[in-house]
């Protein structure tokens, strides 16, 4: 599984052409440096896998049920609008039209890297994603990270 790193404002030109920054560029493994995986995010955004990555995402859906209707929606849904796109030799990757209308993109967006996920913003939909006040950001990370701390804690101390 890959692990990228950075934030990145880019263009996109009026083909949907995005040029993939030369840092970020540096992190794909030549073995997936010729096709990734675009597909919609949650967040009205679009997310770039690696092929052994997207693999890796759509094999946790193997544990819905097929017979479950919203499972099947879900299924149907997260999948909808994936496509398989090219990294030319200019490091360039072409959008599909679907997928720029589907996250608003402009002029001017941003790639967001972290963990095994790309993520492509329009620019000021990103910069509204990430509207908060230091407080929130602290009772955020209390509320999801702070049980985790105590467990690990708890473990170390049984573990003595």
């Amino acid at each position: 599984m890959a692990r990228f790193i950075g934030e990145f404002e880019c263009k996109i030109d009026n083909k949907g052409r995005i040029i993939l920054p030369l840092k970020l560029r540096a992190q794909i493994e030549d073995k997936d440096a010729k096709t990734m995986v675009i597909n919609r995010g949650f967040e009205k955004c679009l997310v770039l896998y690696t092929s052994v990555d997207w693999n890796m995402e759509t094999e946790k859906l193997n544990v819905l049920n097929d017979f479950n209707r919203n499972a099947r929606k879900f299924i149907r849904q997260f999948n909808n609008g994936a496509n398989i796109v090219s990294i030319d030799s200019n490091s360039r990757i072409n959008i599909p039209n679907s997928l720029i209308d589907y996250a608003s993109l402009k002029d001017d967006i941003v790639i967001s890297c972290y963990n095994h996920k790309i993520e492509i913003w329009d620019k000021k939909h990103y910069d509204e994603e990430l509207k908060f006040d230091e407080e929130e950001f602290s009772k955020m990370a209390e509320e999801l990270m702070g049980n985790q701390q105590l467990n690990n804690s708890t473990d170390n101390g049984e573990n003595k």
